[in-house]
């Protein structure tokens, strides 16, 4: 049994102000019609015997992840949820844990969610080659072919090849080199990038782990048993999970281990690490412009403009990303992209939202966008899925009035039930028990004025809540 493990635990803040802690890169749409995770689930279909993806992500990403398997007609795989990020080995570690469950014998693909593979079918073709060598016992990893010197890019050095297969011992696994270093790698023919994307048998890591990193696995197996079961998603213990250390893969097993095997892989492949590395594999104008959305330019070359809610107009600038959100607007040289995670950082110090979150904010039931705030008030457009409602609750600290815009709206206050339609509306006072609903069969669409001394979401004691959330 060939069972895919997809990791999306990742922020992205490289690709920040698209990419945001509560809504990152694998879940938005940045080549082609569909998120890169989706594409990550799409890109399985060549493979023979395998099993719906198991997903590892963030707790807080649960609904986005469920709702974008949904849309794939994916309703029942299996999501395990971290309370905290701890790299790829523990992730890892989770995933095999619950699979020798299923099948002692499962062999697991791992997969990043946030990865652009244009060749498929050749990717298929790779991991199906891989296939016998896993169930084997070795552990092997896929190395990208280079086509240049990367400095970005960790390095995989091959040795002897693996008798009857694509296959090559691995020699080494090396860090990030400087350039001249990297083009002696390119040079030597026998370097490839470490793509992060492995095969091999569940009981095969857990035991190579046992061996090199117990105390990760250890961790592991306390945060599944002591877990809270939850529909398709499975809540690691907390408690047992931060006491989990940090590690990838490469560091905790593959650069230990005597099993480690390598395949070449050339499959239009991207970590889509930054916005350069974004520009390079999006389609490009005459001039090497990558434009998307409302653009105007004038005497601009080899520059990502990317708007998504207003004008761009860009005069006289070369080598440059630009992409603007409803609240941020990044400027920067395509040679200084990898340090937008320093501007992140700046902004969670000063504990910024724009980190974070983006104006609009999904939920399980839809989303919300804020449209101004003010002191002691604000302004929100809120939208209910078909069949969808908010949590019974209640503030203590805010007041709200709902105005209809779209659609139909069931409303319950105290003791009340009353349906609403549109260009009506109602007022929920402080201390009142409430809930919105969407009964009908298309999205509705509300104004709310919140009023008060707080207006935070932590303002919100929940009595009820169809997605089991609790804060």
């Amino acid at each position: 049994m060939l069972i895919p493990v997809i990791l999306s635990g990742g922020v992205g803040s490289r690709l920040w102000p698209l990419s945001r802690e509560y809504y990152p890169k694998q879940l938005l749409t940045l080549v082609g019609q569909y998120t890169l995770l989706q594409n990550t689930v799409l890109r399985l279909d060549g493979l023979p015997n395998k099993t719906a993806p198991l997903i590892v992500c963030n707790e807080m990403h649960r609904f986005l992840v469920a709702e974008q398997l949904r849309v794939l007609g994916i309703r029942h795989s299996p999501i395990l949820l971290e309370p905290i990020g701890r790299n790829t080995a523990p992730a890892v570690a989770v995933a095999a844990l619950r699979a020798v469950l299923r099948d002692p014998e499962a062999v697991l693909l791992i997969l990043p969610a946030d990865h652009v593979i244009v060749d498929a079918a050749r990717f298929c073709e790779a991991v199906i080659a891989g296939i016998p060598l896993a169930e084997t016992d070795y552990l092997v990893t896929f190395g990208i072919v280079p086509d240049r010197p990367e400095t970005g890019y960790g390095y995989i050095k091959a040795d002897y090849p693996v008798i009857d297969t694509p296959a090559y011992a691995v020699e080494q696994f090396v860090e990030k080199p400087l350039l001249e270093t990297a083009k002696i790698y390119i040079e030597s023919g026998n370097y490839y990038w470490n793509s992060g994307i492995f095969l091999f048998k569940a009981k095969r890591y857990l035991a190579e782990l046992e061996k090199f990193a117990p105390n990760i696995l250890g961790a592991c197996r306390q945060a599944i048993d002591h877990g809270l079961e939850d529909r398709d998603f499975l809540h690691l213990d907390e408690a047992a999970f931060k006491t989990c250390p940090s590690d990838s893969v490469d560091y905790a097993v593959m650069e230990h281990t005597n099993a480690a095997v390598v395949i070449p892989l050339q499959a239009g492949w991207s970590d889509v690490g930054s916005w350069s590395a974004l520009a390079d594999i999006s389609e490009q104008d005459t001039q090497g412009n990558v434009i998307l959305g409302d653009v105007l330019t004038e005497n601009v070359q080899n520059c990502y403009l990317r708007s998504e809610h207003r004008l761009l107009a860009v005069v006289g600038l070369q080598d440059h990303v630009v992409v603007e959100t409803a609240d941020a607007v990044l400027v920067a040289h395509k040679e200084q992209v990898q340090n937008v995670k320093n501007i992140v950082l700046a902004l969670k110090n000063r504990q910024r939202g724009e980190a974070n979150l983006h104006r609009k904010v999904y939920r399980p039931w839809g989303s919300y966008e804020t449209i101004t705030v003010e002191q002691r008030f604000q302004v929100k457009h809120i939208i209910v899925n078909p069949g969808a409602g908010l949590s019974l609750q209640m503030h203590y600290h805010r007041s709200e009035h709902w105005v209809v815009v779209k659609g139909t709206a069931k409303i319950t206050r105290n003791d009340e039930s009353f349906i609403l339609t549109e260009n009506q509306s109602t007022y929920i006072s402080i201390g009142v028990k409430h809930r919105l609903e969407n009964p009908g069969k298309l999205p509705l669409e509300l104004i709310e004025i919140q009023s008060g001394s707080y207006l935070e979401e932590d303002d919100i004691v929940r009595y009820d809540d169809l997605y089991g959330r609790t804060h």
